[in-house]
């Protein structure tokens, strides 16, 4: 919300609302508390998210999401128990819009609750609040025995982008769960260094192809001309998915070596492959790519053609 709305009553005497005895009346006093986006709504918001009505709690829950502050982180991790399931799904939705990183004092204490469901909002929580104390929870969080907290762990321990927390996530990347593997090696995109690009290396040989495709990707970050050949050793890979990033990673890599093995590519029958492989045959710009490009100029994909277009001007352009 953008400010108080003109022609709001006090907030007090808006708030005497969810002291009606009917629900329908309080929900109204919830909808308009949340619309007032007054910072003086905040503590009726946190008294309606224990309302006894369930409809009530969840719109509460819900309109917290405009606010912001450790009070509102307060009145949402007591929503996180709630016996409704909306109103839980409600309250961690809304933690993961906290922006003021004071808002994540009440949530790092959490981390070790006994409920598999809070820890994960509370990390969720966390993660874009990118708070330092925060590193050493997450850490610990590691060994848990959930998959999802292992998972929103490596989120946090990923925004933080703290080299000291390398060793941590190289652990993750060889994690049991795939989806824990595959959000440990897209966190390794801050970090330069020898050990983040073999983690990064090993994980484009993962079982999961997901992983490998995030390997492929992050690559692009992280990766040197060291990474060139494993790279190429990726656009043989049996999921077209992981070819398309292994080609995007060495195209925005620079290296201008691998046009000769892109541009057989543009064979491949999938459309969204052949349009990567052109843009990025186009900015490698190695005039030998001609050759592949011009045989796609009618394309029957429109998309393959524009960026066939675009690649052979830009190769014209470089010889010129």
């Amino acid at each position: 919300m953008n400010g108080v709305f003109e022609g709001f009553d006090d907030i007090a005497d808006l708030a005497e609302g969810l002291d009606d005895p009917e629900p329908g009346a309080r929900i109204m006093a919830v909808i308009e508390l949340t619309d007032s986006a007054d910072p003086a709504a905040l503590p009726h918001l946190a008294r309606a998210i224990r309302d006894p009505d369930a409809g009530v709690r969840l719109l509460a829950a819900q309109g917290l999401t405009d606010f912001d502050g450790p009070e509102t982180a307060e009145a949402l991790v007591g929503a996180l128990l709630d016996d409704d399931q909306k109103v839980r799904l409600a309250a961690a939705t809304s933690l993961t819009e906290l922006k003021d990183p004071e808002a994540g004092t009440p949530l790092i204490p959490l981390l070790t609750a006994p409920a598999e469901f809070v820890q994960v909002a509370c990390l969720n929580g966390l993660k874009e609040l990118r708070r330092t104390d925060a590193l050493g929870p997450a850490i610990e969080a590691l060994e848990s025995g959930s998959p999802a907290v292992r998972c929103a762990a490596v989120g946090v321990i990923g925004w933080l982008q703290d080299e000291a927390a390398l060793p941590a996530l190289i652990r993750a990347a060889a994690d049991t769960d795939p989806a824990v593997r595959r959000a440990a090696v897209a966190a390794f995109g801050f970090s330069g260094s020898d050990y983040a690009e073999k983690a990064l290396i090993a994980a484009l040989r993962d079982d999961d192809w997901q992983v490998r495709e995030s390997a492929a990707e992050t690559l692009a970050k992280s990766g040197s001309p060291g990474c060139a050949g494993p790279l190429m050793g990726a656009l043989e890979d049996d999921f077209w998915q992981v070819r398309l990033k292994a080609v995007r990673s060495l195209g925005k890599l620079g290296m201008r070596g691998a046009a000769m093995r892109i541009g057989p590519m543009m064979n491949m029958p999938i459309p969204n492959l052949r349009k990567e492989c052109a843009a990025v045959l186009g900015e490698l710009a190695v005039a030998e790519s001609v050759v592949f490009l011009a045989d796609h100029e009618n394309d029957s994909d429109p998309d393959v053609r524009k960026n066939v277009r675009w690649a052979l001007e830009r190769i014209a352009r470089g010889a010129a």
